[in-house]
């Protein structure tokens, strides 16, 4: 079964940290590009920060200069470092990946993933 698998969520105090991780498993091929969403109550899922194949960063506007995205292609894992959180950073966090997995060229498939959530709560 080919699936993302996130962790790393919690509760904090404004201006703490976390790290959450996404692993990818199930017989991978390749892995394109990856992001991290998050959706707070009542409002629409949005971008957090992605980042392609080869390492370029995209960040949204309210998290640049507190998180960092970074992937580790021989784990098959994403990681998003989240500094100086606010509480308006409250939300679930999902990963998102776009690959191709498949025991060999006669059934790999493109998947676009997602993780079942993680809860990010800041608050004091």
């Amino acid at each position: 079964q080919v699936q993302l698998v996130e962790s790393g969520g919690g509760l904090v105090q404004p201006g703490g940290s976390l790290r959450l991780s996404c692993a990818a498993s199930g017989n991978i091929f390749v892995i394109n590009a990856m992001g991290w969403y998050r959706q707070a109550p009542g409002k629409q899922r949005e971008l957090v920060a992605s980042i392609a194949t080869g390492g370029t960063t995209n960040y949204a506007d309210s998290v640049k200069g507190r998180f960092t995205i970074s992937r580790d292609n021989a784990k098959n894992t994403m990681y998003l470092q989240m500094n100086s959180l606010k509480p308006e950073d409250t939300a679930v966090y999902y990963c998102n990946a776009d690959l191709v997995a498949g025991t060999g060229w006669w059934n790999r498939q493109r998947y676009d993933l997602w993780g079942q959530g993680t809860q990010v709560t800041v608050s004091s």
